[in-house]
């Protein structure tokens, strides 16, 4: 079994420049299989070699924008059953799950499939997207950042039907800029999306409509069953309820910011009464 990906760069010519188009070809390959491998052994790669256990292979080129399309294959037959028993559209929906939680984007519901294998792999899914942010997509957005050129990441069904997974351009590059503030503020939200495995999720300010990702500035277990069991209740006395009538918390946080001065996450600290 392979899974079919490709990345193509808009252009209204017949060429990009060649360094940066090689280093957002790459990162697109690295992030891709740091995704699959750390899906099927249950461990995030630290390095991106010929010797691991998924590799990507180039495929042929198409016509009608400049791109290039890859398979992302096993070759380590002690992972063949695992890599197999998943579906290749639910190794698709984690490709771009993952890519847009690493870039603090608002992601939709996974499948039942696709969320198992994200509780499963607990708290390493916040070391596979500390991973992603190391150089896969920085890379990514070489030619987005120099060129001002947009990439997009597609699974293929076929050559005619692709799934795009992720959008890179000079806005999503903003995020590799991001930074913990050393201030600590308090703010008062409702709970929107909280998993219970990993202690990622969103909230929504009192006073504002856009949702922003939230975490723990400690590994999830370590956090207090109290304070998990605050997000999840509030969780539920939100949902499918009027803004006008949810129930608030109040935090202690650190905002993780742009260099725009917009925040993309909170780091949450503590949990007021």
């Amino acid at each position: 079994m392979s899974l079919s990906f490709d990345a193509v760069v808009s252009t209204d010519q017949n060429e990009i420049d060649m360094k940066a188009g090689l280093n957002t070809f790459t990162g697109a390959s690295d992030a891709v299989r740091c995704i699959v491998e750390t899906i099927v052994t249950e461990r995030v790669p630290e390095r991106q070699t010929h010797k691991g256990k998924v590799r990507t292979l180039l495929k042929h080129s198409f016509k009608g924008s400049y791109g290039i399309a890859f398979s992302v294959e096993l070759c380590d037959p002690k992972f063949e059953t695992r890599f197999q028993k998943i579906k290749k559209t639910t190794y698709a929906e984690l490709v771009s799950y993952y890519l847009n939680e690493a870039m603090y984007q608002h992601v939709e519901d996974l499948s039942l499939e696709a969320q198992g294998i994200v509780d499963r792999l607990g708290a390493k899914s916040d070391d596979l997207i500390t991973q992603l942010r190391k150089s896969a997509l920085e890379n990514m957005h070489d030619i987005s950042i120099k060129f001002n050129q947009d990439v997009k990441l597609r699974y293929r069904f076929s050559r005619d039907r692709q799934l795009q997974l992720v959008a890179i351009n000079q806005e999503t590059a903003k995020v590799l800029e991001a930074g913990e503030s050393k201030e600590v503020i308090d703010i008062v939200a409702g709970i929107t999306r909280f998993n219970t495995k990993t202690g990622n999720g969103r909230l929504q300010l009192k006073d504002e409509l856009e949702t922003v990702a939230f975490g723990f500035n400690t590994e999830y277990v370590n956090v207090k069953f109290e304070a998990k069991k605050r997000f999840s209740i509030n969780l539920d006395k939100n949902n499918g309820v009027p803004k006008d009538k949810w129930d608030f918390v109040k935090l202690s946080v650190s905002p993780i910011k742009l260099k725009d001065g917009r925040v993309v996450k909170y780091i949450v600290k503590g949990i007021y009464d």
